[in-house]
């Protein structure tokens, strides 16, 4: 059994930290920690429980204390006791789960709360009326049935190996509470416009807020404008990512924010290439597939400190970017990449059912399929394809407030993939401030923002055309260290023997194959990837993160030079 040095140690309550610091109010309860669980047929809750589970870890995982795959017939059935101090509760309360594979139904006291599908965005309930003196009983039943279903199922396989991973179910993100007052501010939207030197806010069911800017410490705007002037105003960039802080006050409730005043748009440079551009300005996006995995936690990560640290190593190498890849992360690790200066290419969770050969084979014979042919594409679920498009809503307003997003990548390799067409348009009207990348890799329809290009095996041949080229996917290097390794197997697009021989061959890769090529219009990379997977070792790092497989002044030394 693989363990990261924060699996080692770690807490009775784990990922205990606020968990939303984009929408933050002093009201918090973390009900992480020990829950009682059963695996039953029956979709009863039990008068005695089986056995403890740690939450939020699935209990496929080894931090969950459980180890065992729930089957496709079963259901998962949580059970919590909780009692509220007196001062907790100002008005209105709420519970908050980060996310529940795949389906879930909340009971409070025996109450019916509400459900909710799909397995990685987040949901609240309020719980207020239900809510009684002294000890409260949650009950969560979970249902996971992974491809069966057509439901989003990122990289989980039924039957694991390759680039696809073990199956994990239930709980998985975060469960908390919170109160608010009787009269709240339920959302806010933050939208920077850097052209005009201004942000606005758009609140959900509140008018009248006070807005509060501050530049570090110093107040600089108190109003109820929802436009707000900010002259002169500093701006977000990795170079420099600096955030503003934003306090807003409605009657009773308050909450802090933040956000960064940055562009993400298309231009061309003064060669008339195509290019991506940060700020008005061409900028080169240089950064990894990040597919957000742990060995002991697996879609988990063990604490906020191993998210952080992702973030940070990415940062102290000299990349810019992180494609997140077929998930969403908690909101801390967004949080972070603001922070610390990491633009992110966010993809949409794929799903659908049993993938064709024709899906992944076709490409490479240059032929491109059609995706509104369902039947092809294993899209033939037709509330399965709505489902999608209510999870694509709930991931652009979850994120819709981090500066660090750049692109949405509703699809990836034509995985699940149908009306990429219709899903650009959708994207483009509820966010017109950042790109999409509509078929990354393959079976590209003619509408998106970027050439997206996913190549391993083939020459790597930039061709500029009428959209900036990027190489969203590429390298997969592989190198195998003894006892950091999630099984005996392994998978890598080229398998190198020691930290020698893959630091040569990946200095030629940039040196000889992708500095070059900028010049003719090559845009963005996306180098796979940030971290070993189970089989997959074709990682920078290890699956524990406790080896770097290149010297990391290597890394920076080569990565002064990928720009435009």
């Amino acid at each position: 059994m693989l363990l990261t040095r924060w699996g080692k140690n770690i807490s009775e309550t784990p990922l205990s930290e606020y968990p939303r610091p984009q929408f933050k109010r002093e009201s918090y309860l973390c009900l992480n920690g020990k829950w009682q669980l059963s695996f039953s047929a029956q979709k009863k809750i039990p008068e005695e429980f089986d056995e403890e589970i740690l939450v939020p870890f699935s209990p496929e995982t080894p931090l969950s204390g459980v180890l065992r795959e729930l089957k496709n017939d079963e259901y998962l059935l949580y059970q919590k006791s909780f009692t509220l101090d007196d001062s907790f509760n100002k008005g209105r309360v709420f519970i908050n789960f980060g996310a529940v594979d795949q389906i879930a139904e909340i009971y409070l006291n025996g109450s019916f709360i509400g459900e909710h599908h799909g397995g990685y965005t987040p949901f609240s309930f309020e719980i207020s009326k239900y809510l009684k003196d002294g000890e409260n009983i949650l009950n969560v039943i979970a249902q996971d049935k992974c491809e069966e279903n057509e439901y989003s199922r990122g990289k989980q396989k039924t039957k694991r190996g390759g680039i696809w991973y073990t199956k994990q179910s239930g709980i998985w993100q975060s469960v908390w509470l919170e109160s608010t007052p009787w009269e709240y501010i339920k959302s806010v939207k933050i939208t920077p416009d850097y052209d005009n030197e201004q942000v606005s806010f758009e609140f959900e069911n509140a008018d009248g807020v006070e807005i509060l800017i501050y530049d570090n410490k110093e107040l600089i705007a108190d109003t109820t404008d929802k436009t707000v002037k900010l002259p002169q105003f500093k701006e977000w960039s990795p170079e420099n990512p600096f955030l503003y802080d934003v306090v807003f006050k409605y009657k009773e409730d308050k909450v802090k924010s933040y956000f960064g005043m940055r562009k993400f748009s298309l231009g061309n440079d003064e060669k008339g290439i195509k290019r991506l551009f940060l700020n008005n300005k061409p900028y080169f996006h240089n950064g990894l597939l990040d597919q957000g995995y742990y060995p002991d936690g697996f879609l988990t990560p063990p604490s906020n400190e191993a998210l952080e640290n992702d973030v940070k190593t990415v940062k102290q190498c000299g990349f810019n970017m992180l494609r997140k890849h077929i998930k969403i992360e908690p909101l801390l690790w967004y949080h972070y990449c603001d922070v610390n200066g990491i633009i992110v290419w966010q993809d949409m969770i794929n799903g659908g059912g049993k993938y064709g050969a024709e899906i992944s084979v076709l490409p490479f014979m240059n032929i491109t399929l059609d995706d509104t042919n369902y039947k092809t594409f294993k899209r033939i679920n037709e509330k399965a394809r709505e489902l999608y498009y209510k999870e694509l809503k709930e991931m652009v307003d979850l994120l819709y407030n981090c500066p660090c997003i750049a692109m949405w990548v509703p699809f990836n390799e034509g995985w699940g993939q149908f009306d990429s067409k219709k899903a650009y348009e959708i994207l483009k009207g509820w966010d017109k401030t950042r790109l999409v990348d509509s078929a990354s890799g393959w079976h590209d329809q003619g509408i998106s923002d970027v050439i997206s290009k996913h190549i391993y095996f083939t020459p790597i041949k930039v061709k500029a055309g009428n959209r900036p080229y990027v190489l969203s996917e590429f390298g997969g290097y592989g190198l195998k260290k003894a006892g950091h390794t999630f099984s005996e197997k392994m998978f890598g697009y080229r398998i190198y023997k020691s930290e020698e021989s893959l630091t040569k061959a990946y200095k030629r890769l940039y040196e000889k194959v992708i500095i070059p090529q900028i010049k003719k219009g090559l845009s963005a990379t996306v180098y796979t990837e940030i971290s070993d997977v189970e089989d997959e070792l074709n990682g920078l790092l290890t699956y524990d993160r406790e080896i770097l497989k290149i010297d990391k002044k290597i890394l920076s030394d080569i990565n002064s030079k990928v720009k435009i």
